[in-house]
């Protein structure tokens, strides 16, 4: 049997140059490992492999590898073959400004948006994707529909249905890469409707806003009180002109923490419905409730008027990717037509795998395994928060994997820079209030207790409890101190240094 040495070996792109066969090669060899193109360690293909990938003569090749080792470049073997050499490399010494003590970065990162992603089920997902992919169809592997592999789609009606009260079928789910990819087609779809502006919530995430704008649609914030977002702002008497969608986080605002009162949602669904609306549902943390009942869907209530968004950022890991549409017939042609005739963005082994993990029954066995593990973090927030920072309030505990730490007025900024020092990252309240907001201004900190690694949150919670102290916002005795923190001017810069900061779902 005849056999192809040069599929056995590893690629390597060499141009020999000048003259000769074999100079030209220990040239190219030796240029290449200069620049840093192969990097020492690496190893490199036999003579008789890289010989017939060159067309040349095997001896040229084994007489370059040797002119190459003698002179240092290489190193060779018995048994090992031939590597490129380990060589020193030049390091460029970095010198910091003088007499500034801001820390590279922070050490510990309260920034709301993301789960504990050392929790994530390794096993258990490696296991559902062996099966997946064991069990997929050859044609699953190419461009596949835009709406997502129908595996997941039909596992997420039955899941949405269960878990969430979602009326879904599995042909008005699109699959995306995840909120922001979803948000874009619903954009792209309301502008050309002849849309112009989008009703929001006063606070929530800039990122989201700043998608909608760029899809040429001006947001347009609605009020905010202690029942959550004022929906019948959107009633025709008063409210804003020319708004005929809504995005809203109606389970749990979006970073208040506050489920939307069943009157509001009510009103809104009944605003859709008389002037034909549409009502963008961001359900980000649908899953995680702990001290009370669950609140369902609003797209339960008029699968007709209500887009449904979900992703699995919060429940799994957002380095997956994944997000889906719940779609009213209405819209379902258009969003597929923005999104385009292949499902080119989202990729079919991690949705096979979703779709069987979804199936096994694992999804439902991690997230009450999550579910948990954040409701023992809040516990001790709330329990270290009450002894260390008595005059904190924490709101919006019931669910989710972050609070509302209100503070004594006229506190924030010192507790911001007491953070700094601690080396802490978390965002005030007012970072997500929207610019054109008229409600009044509040002192808080929003503290996501998800993000951090289990090794790392008894020392988060720490930091967190000290800044409070420093600040000036634990109690009488945590006041004063905040004047030594100066040279922490550019708190922005520094609270967003190394971290993700805002999710962008």
């Amino acid at each position: 049997m005849v056999k192809s040495w040069a599929t056995l070996g590893v690629d390597l792109h060499l141009e020999l140059t000048g003259t000769g066969v074999r100079k030209g090669l220990t040239n190219a060899l030796r240029e290449a490992v200069r620049s840093g193109r192969l990097a020492p360690g690496i190893r490199l293909p036999s003579s008789r492999s890289l010989a017939a990938d060159l067309g040349i003569a095997r001896n040229t090749v084994a007489d370059a590898y040797a002119d190459l080792v003698a002179e240092g470049w290489l190193t060779a073997r018995q048994g090992s073959g031939t590597s490129v050499a380990q060589r020193p490399m030049p390091t460029r010494s970095v010198t910091s400004p003088p007499h500034r003590r801001v820390p590279s970065g922070p050490a510990y990162d309260l920034m709301p948006g993301s789960p504990d992603l050392s929790f994530f089920p390794r096993t258990a997902w490696l296991k559902a994707s062996r099966r997946a992919l064991a069990t997929a169809p050859h044609d699953a592997l190419g461009y596949g529909d835009p709406r997502g592999r129908v595996e997941l789609r039909t596992a997420l009606a039955g899941y949405l249905a269960r878990a969430r009260g979602v009326r879904a079928n599995p042909e008005n789910i699109v699959i995306c890469s995840g909120f922001a990819h979803g948000l874009m087609l619903l954009g792209q779809v309301l502008r050309g409707r002849g849309l112009k502006s989008l009703a929001v919530e006063s606070y929530g995430l800039d990122v989201h806003w700043r998608l909608a704008e760029r899809a040429g649609l001006r947001t347009v914030p609605l009020g905010f009180d202690e029942l959550g977002t004022r929906t019948e702002e959107l009633a025709p008497s008063g409210g804003p002109a020319g708004v005929s969608a809504v995005l809203l986080t109606p389970a749990h605002q979006f970073p208040m923490g506050l489920p939307l009162h069943p009157d509001r949602r009510a009103a809104v669904v009944d605003w859709a419905r008389r002037g034909d609306g549409l009502i963008l549902e961001d359900d980000y943390d649908g899953e995680f409730r702990y001290d009370r009942k669950p609140v369902g869907a609003l797209q339960g209530l008029d699968p007709d008027h209500v887009v449904y968004l979900g992703t699995a950022s919060k429940s799994l890991a957002p380095g997956l990717r994944l997000g889906w549409l719940v779609l009213p017939p209405s819209i379902a042609a258009e969003v597929l037509a923005a999104k385009g005739g292949s499902d080119w963005s989202c990729g079919v082994l991690d949705q096979l795998t979703l779709a069987e993990f979804i199936a096994s029954g694992g999804y439902d066995r991690h997230v009450r395994a999550a579910r948990l593990h954040y409701r023992r973090r809040r516990d001790a927030l709330v329990a270290q928060l009450a002894v260390q920072a008595p005059a904190v309030r924490a709101t919006g505990i019931a669910a989710g994997l972050h609070v509302v730490l209100r503070l004594p007025p006229g506190t924030e900024r010192s507790a911001l820079r007491a953070a700094a020092w601690q080396r802490l990252a978390v965002h005030s309240l007012d970072r997500y209030r929207h610019a054109e907001s008229t409600v009044g201004r509040t002192d808080a900190l929003v503290v996501g207790y998800g993000t951090p690694p289990d090794h790392a949150w008894s020392g988060a919670l720490d930091a967190l409890c000290a800044a409070l102290s420093l600040g000036g916002a634990g109690g009488a005795d945590g006041a004063g101190g905040v004047e030594d923190f100066e040279e922490f001017e550019d708190l922005k810069d520094f609270m967003d240094r190394g971290v993700g900061g805002s999710f962008p779902g």
